[in-house]
């Protein structure tokens, strides 16, 4: 078996042809019309001229066009790009620029963005609009339903399992970087991630073909809903890319936001076995939405229910407990980064959820500032490095990543940035990111970018940028700015001016300001003096 996501998805359309492989809302794509949507589509990229490593830019909402393009261009053997629809213009021709995308798809709601950028990307081939009932703004686009009626599917290829699947994530400037991975590696890594969340699944992947015929036998396939988005690496990898490795379906919605009602609904109406989600900014209204219906006497059934999954940001111990009190189910609370998985928790009603705490994965160590390689017990604190699977690097970022992927020992790690203790019972508890990255409800929010798009405004002198503990969301973004001589400007206006240069969520909640912003005398920003002014606005 070829180990490239096209093929493995090949294989098990035709297994299981007539089985679900992707739900939106009522919108339900059989495996066979999956993979044949997807080759049609892939038929269309190489007639615009695309090919094997070709870059292909998905900047779309959680829908099934999403996986069907995603397919499309895994199966011409090129590289999907994710692209944050929150992103502004100067935000996403700088990814699509840096990623060398060839082509874009995207939702008729962002066709006045791609109106916008269009011009400043020549070397964009084809821009695929797929409708989603608002009006387009741009006639240069071919449309993804004309597509689909016009092209022949493309024939089946041989591929090179050492293709490079990559996903952006921030980088410590700020901007985003494309962490690389070889596909077939990456399969491998997904297989053992099932193994280990206690799927069964044969020791070699290699025997994959004969285990999906089990489940079609035994009628056991994974259907997962995806409550975040498919951009980030825990809607992609943990929601989409594991149920369907093993021949079950992807649930998504079109609505943008997060609708606790409907999701439990969608729970209901597909039988749902998996949920998706990023801690606390999903879970607590989540168990708030649960609360309500069982107050009302309408509780939701969620008997189908086995499992909730979390990744990107902590999960706290209160809304887990919560989650149990309504079903008897398995919490697991994963801590990683697009860059290397760290550990785990499992928390189900016999074993109590504890907040930061995770059983450290194989493989994974802790090392102190001074490189000693710490034990169980150390009181020392010291940063994550995890072997195994380790991308082959950032996309066209040598130096940054010779400093975060290297060798402890004569064994490759890989470094995030994640510092930790190690406890004497093994498990680590999770410090935070020593960048001073702030992870907002599952999105990391660089405090580099948004100081230099503040200054951007002419009123400002200095800036700096924290982030301040959120119930809701995990940590909200605080400005502490201080101003020009002789000029004014408030909060709303200020962060108005702002919202030009960088997307929405990473606009700060709160702007502090002062007289003098402090920096050490080399310039250095002074993070702990910002942090400590943020807090003191908020007791």
């Amino acid at each position: 078996m070829n180990l490239d996501f096209a093929s493995v998805w090949e294989m098990i359309s035709d297994i299981v042809p007539e089985n679900d492989a992707l739900i939106c809302g009522d919108e339900i794509i059989s495996w066979k019309d999956y993979d044949l949507q997807s080759s049609k589509i892939a038929t269309a990229l190489k007639n615009a001229g695309l090919g094997p490593n070709s870059k292909a830019g998905l900047y779309l909402n959680n829908s099934n066009e999403y996986l069907i393009g995603q397919n499309a261009i895994f199966k011409i053997g090129g590289v999907p790009i994710n692209v944050n629809y929150r992103y502004v213009a100067e935000e996403l021709i700088y990814l699509l620029d840096n990623s060398d995308s060839e082509a874009v798809f995207y939702h008729a709601c962002y066709s006045s963005r791609i109106k916008e950028i269009s011009g400043s990307l020549p070397n964009i081939k084809a821009w695929i609009e797929i409708a989603d009932g608002t009006k387009s703004e741009f006639k240069d686009s071919l449309k993804f339903e004309e597509l689909l009626d016009s092209c022949d599917p493309m024939e089946r290829i041989h591929r090179d399992p050492n293709t490079i699947y990559m996903l952006y994530t921030g980088g410590t400037t700020g901007m985003p970087k494309g962490v690389m991975y070889k596909q077939g590696e990456f399969l491998v890594f997904l297989f053992r991630t099932l193994k280990a969340m206690g799927y069964d699944v044969p020791e070699d992947i290699n025997n994959l073909e004969e285990q999906i015929h089990n489940f079609k036998k035994d009628n056991t396939f994974i259907k997962s809903l995806i409550g975040c988005p498919l951009m980030h690496g825990t809607g992609m990898w943990l929601g989409a890319f594991l149920p369907l490795l093993l021949g079950g379906t992807a649930v998504t919605s079109r609505n943008l936001g997060f609708d606790p009602d409907q999701m439990w609904t969608q729970v209901e109406d597909t039988r749902t076995t998996n949920i998706v989600i990023v801690g606390d900014a999903f879970a607590k209204p989540m168990l708030d939405a649960l609360d309500r219906a069982e107050e009302s006497g309408k509780p939701y059934d969620l008997s189908s229910v086995k499992v909730i999954i979390s990744s990107g940001v902590m999960w706290s111990e209160e809304i887990k407990n919560g989650l149990l009190r309504h079903h008897d189910m398995m919490l697991m609370d994963t801590m990683g980064s697009t860059e290397g998985g760290m550990g785990s928790s499992v928390s189900t009603r016999d074993n109590p959820p504890k907040t930061a705490k995770f059983s450290i994965n194989p493989g994974v160590i802790i090392i102190a500032d001074d490189g000693e390689i710490l034990k169980p017990g150390s009181e020392k604190i010291g940063l994550i490095g995890t072997s195994g699977l380790v991308p082959v690097g950032y996309y066209k970022d040598e130096k940054k990543s010779a400093e975060t992927f290297r060798e402890v020992n004569g064994v490759r790690y890989s470094f995030p940035g994640d510092y930790a203790k190690l406890e004497e019972d093994g498990t680590i508890t999770l410090l935070g990111r020593g960048s001073n990255c702030i992870n907002s409800a599952g999105e990391k929010i660089y405090p580099e970018e948004v100081e230099e798009a503040i200054k951007r405004n002419d009123e400002v002198f200095d800036c700096l940028v924290v982030g301040v503990d959120d119930e809701k969301f995990g940590q909200k973004v605080v400005a502490v700015v201080s101003l020009e001589n002789n000029k004014d400007i408030n909060e709303d206006s200020l962060v108005d001016a702002t919202r030009s240069y960088i997307a929405g969520y990473k606009l700060p909640k709160k702007v502090i300001f002062v007289e003098q912003v402090e920096r050490a005398p080399n310039g250095k920003a002074n993070y702990k003096w910002a942090k400590n002014i943020a807090n003191e606005s908020f007791k």
